[in-house]
């Protein structure tokens, strides 16, 4: 993580001086990370890619305000969870219904893509916030140190956050892995 803080800061240093390669390279290293956390907020592909593409023209044109160049990866996913925020209150506010995919309920043996449908059924029974504390540290790796400052909130409600909604994660799947056992016994 060190020499990508150090890669980063250097290839900031060189966008922010007008090398475009520097910035693309930088696009490079993040899109995939940036997009699958912003499918995983707003629920839908297309809206992450096009708040995706928003959230990269932003980030270049404020490069002049980023403080500390080694913390490129924080302050981007600050930018995603803004436009993506900005994406969720405007379609409340237009009345569009959030689409949520059906539970599915493990159960023993259950293959990886059941497993991930369940996991990801679980992950939308969570309120937003909860959901976007594990996204942030189970499937982007932050610390939570840097959780905060993407989120906005203090250390300790970033981990209030997440403690709680690993509590209900695993409550949801171990309490539907037991229905669905006991389904199947009967």
């Amino acid at each position: 993580m060190i020499l990508r803080e150090v890669e980063d800061r250097d290839l900031v240093g060189r966008a922010r001086r007008g090398d475009l390669d520097a910035y693309n390279l930088l696009v490079s290293r993040w899109d995939r990370r940036v997009f699958n956390y912003l499918v995983k907020l707003v629920g839908n592909r297309e809206d992450a890619m096009d708040i995706s593409q928003d959230v990269f023209l932003k980030a270049y044109q404020n490069l002049g305000k980023l403080e500390d160049p080694g913390r490129f990866g924080g302050w981007l996913f600050r930018i995603a969870h803004n436009e993506a925020y900005s994406l969720l209150r405007k379609s409340r506010l237009d009345g569009e219904e959030l689409t949520e995919t059906a539970p599915l309920p493990p159960g023993p043996r259950m293959l990886p893509a059941e497993t991930s449908l369940a996991v990801a059924a679980a992950l939308n029974r969570l309120s937003s916030d909860q959901r976007e504390a594990v996204v942030l540290k189970v499937y982007e790796g932050f610390k939570f140190e840097e959780m905060a400052e993407i989120l906005g909130c203090p250390v300790s409600t970033v981990k209030s956050r997440l403690y709680t909604a690993l509590d209900l994660l695993k409550d949801t799947l171990t309490a539907g892995g037991k229905r669905s056992h006991e389904l199947r016994q009967d």
